[in-house]
């Protein structure tokens, strides 16, 4: 793992099924409450090619820079440029029977399930609204995350803190530490 300072932050990959909504969700969220503590990208085992209307309309009313947003597979990252993970997440929902991607390698791995809101029916405002919850569950798991103190916890300590964000992602880094 590195140092996670402010030259070399730690690369975070968020894996979904279909890198269209949940893990594209999470990967602007990291970046932005990350800020030079953390670099995150995010990929998908079966990419849709686009990522979700309703995904891109919430993160441009949240002020979210969209211009380098694009459904990818996760082979994109096995190359001999691509980034060092330190961590990988998966977002995709056990419940539903997603098939998860698993990724391969060195990086602590931590699965943090939630439904998937491009699967949301009903009206406009009922589909905004499941895109919603998912960004709160989403924030409230990666604040906890990203105010993990990092250096004094572990490998092992760590690895229990990241699952049990997954389980709770509403409690506080204070609850968890």
């Amino acid at each position: 793992m590195t140092t996670g300072d402010a030259k070399d932050p730690l690369n975070v990959l968020f894996l979904c099924t279909g890198n269209s909504a949940r893990s594209i969700l999470a990967e602007c969220i990291m970046n932005r409450e990350g800020v030079g503590k953390f670099r995150a990208y995010s990929a998908g085992s079966m990419p849709t090619g686009k990522v979700n209307p309703y995904a891109l309309n919430l993160l441009k009313k949240l002020n979210y820079d969209l211009s380098s947003l694009h459904s990818k597979s996760w082979d994109d990252f096995t190359g001999p440029d691509s980034p060092v993970f330190d961590f990988v997440v998966t977002v995709c929902d056990d419940a539903a029977r997603e098939m998860c991607p698993v990724w391969p390698g060195q990086p602590m791995s931590a699965h943090w399930g939630l439904p998937d809101p491009a699967k949301a029916e009903g009206t406009d405002a009922e589909k905004a609204l499941a895109f919603d919850d998912t960004y709160r569950m989403l924030s409230q798991r990666i604040s906890i995350f990203v105010n993990l103190p990092l250096a004094s916890l572990s490998k092992l300590s760590l690895q229990e803190q990241l699952d049990q964000i997954g389980k709770h992602g509403a409690a506080s880094a204070k609850e968890l530490a």
